[in-house]
């Protein structure tokens, strides 16, 4: 009886591989900001970082296309009176982006087309509603002008951006520090977890719990957590032994974890990003050298290690192109910014598909060579 050794899947090969140090983004003084966000956004058109600043916060947004040195006078967006905790460019309009302070405002910038020429100061629109600094935002994934924020005093918004104004606030359900808050694909759910090791599943527009877990995971350090495919959730955290952990759940049976794995003793928070295309989740730490690719599936144990990308340098922060930002025709499924101290270097996820193929048509080839080699020394022998 045969027995399956290793487990069928598209994505046993993905690789990522850094880029060449021209096609960096070099000389870039990333902020010092202890915070759990992940410091920089991209698109198809610019690559947003926040970086330190003097007096204030301040993001530099490049467009994609100039790699290699940035000068010291490239002109920042500025106009917040405390640092910048976290960025997010709009899905729908790749020239817009929020940025969320320590000076408990969220602001909306519109970057022109071809990036910055004078430093920009002034936003499309403020929004001002917080009463601690804010450091999560999120757009709605669907609908245009929708941007949820969650700030330190335990509280959520959902703006309307075209009007400014704050549309529901969600100030009863969190009695604690909000570590992530993210949306569904469609935007009909919102996932939240929280300082009192809680993950909630909320209707945006009661802004009322539909689910929710206690003590997810039992370490003290904060925990992420995203929607995957089929409405599942995959949290992030630690154990009471502070070993890192990766979980999977189902909101409609919140019992027991589908899955629940340990990772290591890093101490560095694992950043989720969840491709839902390709069903891989990517788990950057804060402060690690490397990215754990994992590919989540509906067999069990669900959660399915694929691979790791290591590098020397550890990573401050991390954007995530989205899908049609990337070269599929090479074979790109996932791409990467990584910041380090003073630069920021994509880092890119390929299938090895046609070079797969082309190796195979190769091995094969010299296969029917070495056949007829063997054929004709054996005719050879025999007439001897």
């Amino acid at each position: 009886m045969s027995r399956k050794v290793v487990r069928a899947s598209k994505f046993r090969h993905v690789f990522g591989q850094g880029v060449k140090a021209d096609q960096c983004y070099d000389d870039i003084r990333i902020s010092q900001m202890t915070w759990d966000s992940n410091f920089c956004s991209v698109n198809p058109k610019f690559v947003a970082m926040i970086v330190d600043a003097s007096g204030g916060g301040a993001f530099l947004v490049l467009p994609l296309n100039k790699t290699g040195r940035i000068d010291m006078s490239q002109p920042t967006v500025c106009g917040h009176t405390g640092p910048v905790l976290d960025i997010e460019f709009c899905p729908h309009n790749d020239n817009i982006i929020a940025s969320g302070s320590e000076d408990c405002s969220v602001m909306i910038w519109e970057i022109p087309e071809g990036g910055l020429v004078t430093p920009l100061n002034d936003p499309v629109v403020k929004l001002e509603g917080h009463s601690k600094r804010v450091g999560i935002l999120s757009w709605h994934p669907t609908a245009h002008n929708v941007l949820m924020s969650a700030g330190c005093d335990n509280v959520v918004i959902l703006w309307n951006v075209a009007c400014g104004e704050a549309m529901v606030r969600i100030d009863s359900v969190h009695p604690d520090l909000i570590y992530s808050a993210c949306w569904n694909r469609d935007g009909s759910q919102i996932l939240t977890s929280c300082k009192d090791k809680t993950i909630r599943v909320l209707d945006p527009r009661k802004g009322t719990v539909i689910a929710e877990k206690e003590k997810t995971h039992e370490g003290s350090r904060p925990v992420k957590a995203v929607f995957v495919s089929e409405g599942k959730i995959l949290s992030t955290g630690f154990s009471r032994m502070s070993e890192r952990q990766v979980a999977l759940w189902d909101p409609k049976s919140f019992g027991e974890p589908l899955t629940l794995q340990e990772l290591d003793t890093s101490s560095g928070v694992l950043l989720p990003f969840f491709d839902p295309d390709t069903g891989i989740v990517y788990l950057c730490g804060k402060g690690d050298s490397s990215i754990r690719y994992f590919e989540v599936t509906d067999e069990a144990p669900y959660v399915h290690y694929l691979s790791m990308y290591s590098s020397k340098e550890s990573q401050k922060g991390m954007g995530y192109m989205p899908k049609r930002g990337l070269e599929v025709n090479k074979c790109e499924i996932a791409r990467f910014y990584k910041l380090h101290e003073r630069k920021c270097e994509p880092i890119v996820m390929t299938v090895p598909r046609k070079e797969v193929h082309a190796l195979q048509k190769e091995v094969k080839a010299l296969k029917e060579t070495v056949e007829e080699l063997t054929k004709r020394v054996s005719k050879l022998e025999s007439k001897n």
